[in-house]
């Protein structure tokens, strides 16, 4: 039995199911709900409730959106031919909150991890396929994260796509030193991609 009420448990219990939320954290959470006014509960409940009943994939490139197609889709403004290919929707925020990129994305939603069980068939890569004749696509960015799975990924679509659409434009994103980084504390992996995609110097 808790030393809390049976509801004030139950409520700890389901922020403790959040990620990176432990017990300690959940019971703050909870104790900090129960001492404000309602309007901030019922707010968090009608919140949660709107979210699980809008939030859906973006029938064109996949991200999540309340609004089908989603407002970058939809946006007239910007640049077609070009498109982002990313992990998931936190990363195309990542991308987006930088302000440089002006196309539009294609949301995967995971990588191919085979000891995992997930292949191409799992991803949202036969989507991306049809998305390139239709729009017409130019180029395509692969911006999946620098991980094993990540680069395995990015290798693949580059010979699916290079074999699909042999005038396509494939790029990936630059890897290496991040800045304000010191060179001695990187790794090895970083300092090889970094020395591969160095660019020339102008004045």
């Amino acid at each position: 039995m808790g030393i809390y009420p049976p509801s004030l448990e139950n409520l700890i219990e389901q922020f403790a199911k959040l990620p990176g939320i432990g017990q300690k954290s959940a019971a703050r959470m909870a104790l900090h709900i129960l001492r404000s006014n309602k309007d901030l509960a019922l707010g968090l409940a009608r919140s949660l409730q709107e979210v699980k009943e809008k939030i859906r994939f973006c029938s064109v490139c996949f991200n999540l959106t309340d609004d089908d197609p989603c407002p970058i889709c939809r946006n007239e403004h910007r640049a077609g031919g070009t498109i982002c290919v990313v992990e998931s929707p936190d990363d195309q925020l990542a991308l987006e909150d930088s302000g440089h990129f002006k196309g539009r994305y294609h949301v995967l939603h995971g990588v191919l991890s085979p000891l995992d069980g997930i292949g191409p068939e799992d991803l949202r890569i036969g989507e991306l396929l049809n998305r390139i004749p239709r729009e017409p696509v130019r180029e395509v960015i692969l911006a999946t994260n620098p991980t094993m799975e990540g680069e395995a990924t990015a290798s693949f679509l580059v010979k699916l796509l290079s074999e699909k659409y042999p005038d396509l434009a494939i790029t990936r994103i630059a890897l290496g030193v991040p800045m304000g980084a010191d060179l001695k504390f990187m790794d090895r992996a970083t300092l090889e991609h970094a020395l591969r995609q160095r660019n020339p110097v102008t004045e």
